[in-house]
């Protein structure tokens, strides 16, 4: 979900703009034919030695009669030379519940009391942020940073592993250029291509439900992700890629598209395409039941003040927008209005059903990390007593049954605060089942799915929060060291971007930093390899356990989605 990041993260490319790192070195920059369009690339930087060919139409605009349908092929378009040099974003959108909760994380990071009944507003509406002049439904873009070398060999037929990053954002916010590139990618001696791209978030890429499938279709915003990695198989080698080594990594809503993407059709409807995957805390809400989402399509429209999907395809981009933002802002504490659902197509069933079948396309390598504590974000820091946990859960699971309810709040999160459990008061039980069940039981399925074959991490560097290893993976080091914090953990950093380097390249992640244990594979002991501030060491995966397990069953949604469909 990482909706903090066009919030919080000035990211270093734009500080790169600013310094004049991005410089033509005295040469015209070059161009490379698509067929259907022309790019020159938008910037070259001398100190990494990489090109950036910016803003590269992978999809037709979907606007108009295009609104909520799947991404189309983008048309002809030869008569001029693209140079990217017009930014675009997908339209942003978040919930009124992230002010508080950006409040309670950072005093509960820091071991501070959080008063959530005496916490009072900033007055701050989510409605007027995110007005980024970017903003346009005409989005689904890609970026491509190629190293100049990698580019030239392009020409003789060699090729490069290509790395391609799909953001995180709760499926709300977020875009391309969020995060920058990895001071790894930047090194001369990687030749490595990175590929950065845009998806429809919010209403405009996660309408659903029968209704809207009757004139468009659900998941458009996973679909536009698989139209972009189908994009990559047939342009990366114009840049010098190599098509069959390409490698998609991704968190939060990134690794839960990711997720989407390796369970996508049930996997009867050929391999994915890419050939390995890195999953960083995938996340999802996994119980958008066909009445949910029928509901929010209802919502969607009264906010448009029309009655039909077709009648809000005629309306301005300005109308659409606004209504988005104003649903998002809405939403339940811990929760966001849109995301994936099951639609009886791209997304057949429950995707850890789909894993725990045997239904998905086995073929890829996965690596898999997710850390300590990913629960507080989501948490509403009001869950103080029994009372307010069985209010939180019966909320969260509006169509479970009471007897399945029962189990859940005795079972696995029983209310006991002895030190025997992983909790000792409801707020933290609170945390750990938002922690598992949104994210970290989601690694588990894919380790387990993969016959323990993957390699597996947990970031365990403090506060190790959700979101909290995205400036590890896009640390910079020199290239631009006012980026990272005081408390900033660089031999942390420097092994993770190794493994994620090393792994995109051969398959197996490895590190040169003194003092790393060898990297193993998950293994039948639930092994993976803990990144903490003492040592960078295998340890048993805590995610390795019978709630997760339970979760997996899907037994409290398991006819979400069935509706008018067929599963």
């Amino acid at each position: 979900m990482q909706f903090l990041g066009s919030l919080s993260v000035i990211c270093w490319w734009l500080a790169a703009l600013a310094s004049g790192q991005n410089q033509t070195n005295g040469t015209t920059l070059p161009v490379v034919d698509l067929g259907y369009e022309i790019y020159q690339a938008a910037s070259f930087n001398a100190t990494g030695g990489f090109y950036n060919f910016s803003n590269v139409r992978y999809a037709a605009p979907p606007t108009g009669d295009l609104r909520f349908r799947a991404p189309q092929k983008p048309s002809s378009n030869r008569s001029v030379v693209q140079t990217g040099n017009v930014g675009r974003i997908c339209p942003q959108s978040i919930p009124q519940w992230v002010i508080e909760s950006l409040f309670f994380v950072a005093n509960y990071s820091s071991g501070l009391p959080f008063n959530a009944s005496a916490w009072q507003s900033p007055g701050i509406s989510v409605i007027g942020l995110l007005q980024d002049p970017r903003i346009t439904e005409d989005c689904l873009f890609l970026d491509v940073v190629v190293h100049q070398n990698v580019l030239n060999s392009a020409r003789n037929g060699s090729k490069a592993p290509v790395l391609v990053w799909i953001h995180g954002g709760g499926y709300a916010e977020g875009s391309k250029t969020d995060n920058g590139v990895p001071g790894k990618i930047m090194a001369q001696n990687n030749d490595v291509i990175f590929v950065t791209i845009n998806y429809r978030l919010g209403a405009f890429g996660f309408l659903s439900g029968p209704t809207l499938q009757s004139d468009g279709v659900a998941n458009a915003g996973l679909l536009d992700q698989h139209l972009a990695l189908e994009w990559v198989q047939e342009h990366i080698s114009k840049f010098g890629g190599d098509p069959d080594q390409v490698t998609v990594i991704g968190e939060s809503a990134g690794g839960g598209s990711i997720l989407h993407q390796i369970t996508a059709y049930g996997g009867v409807n050929g391999k994915a395409p890419f050939r390995r995957a890195i999953l960083q805390s995938p996340a999802f809400f996994p119980f958008r039941d066909s009445h949910f989402q029928e509901q929010a399509l209802g919502d969607f429209l009264a906010l448009l003040n029309v009655s039909t999907i077709a009648k809000a395809r005629t309306l301005p981009s300005s109308a659409l927008i606004l209504a988005n933002k104003q649903q998002q802002a809405a939403s339940p504490y811990g929760e966001f209005a849109y995301g994936p659902v099951v639609d009886g197509s791209f997304v057949p069933t429950f995707p850890g059903k789909l894993l725990l079948s045997g239904r998905f396309d086995s073929q890829v390598e996965v690596m898999v990390g997710h850390n300590a504590d990913e629960g507080p974000l989501f948490t509403n820091p009001a869950i103080i007593d029994d009372a307010s946990f069985h209010a939180f859960v019966a909320s969260f699971f509006p169509t479970m049954e009471d007897s399945l309810i029962e189990y859940v709040e005795s079972k696995l999160y029983p209310p006991i605060f002895d030190g025997s459990q992983p909790y000792t008061n409801n707020l933290e039980r609170a945390i750990l089942l938002n922690s598992e069940l949104l994210i970290s039981c989601n690694t588990f399925y894919l380790d387990k799915a993969f016959n323990n074959r993957t390699y597996a991490y947990l970031f365990a560097v403090p506060p190790a929060t959700h979101g909290s290893d995205l400036s590890y993976t896009f640390y910079t080091g020199a290239f631009n060291p006012s980026y990272n914090l005081p408390t900033f953990n660089e031999t942390v950093a420097e092994t993770l971007q190794d493994f994620i380097l090393s792994f995109a390249m051969n398959g197996k992640p490895m590190t040169n930093v003194a003092g790393v244990d060898r990297f193993a594979p998950y293994g039948q002991n639930a092994q993976l390899m803990e990144l903490g501030t003492s040592s960078i060491s295998m340890m048993t995966d805590p995610a390795a356990n019978n709630r997760c397990k339970w979760w997996e069953l899907g037994l409290g949604w398991h006819n979400i989605g069935r509706g008018n469909y067929t599963v």
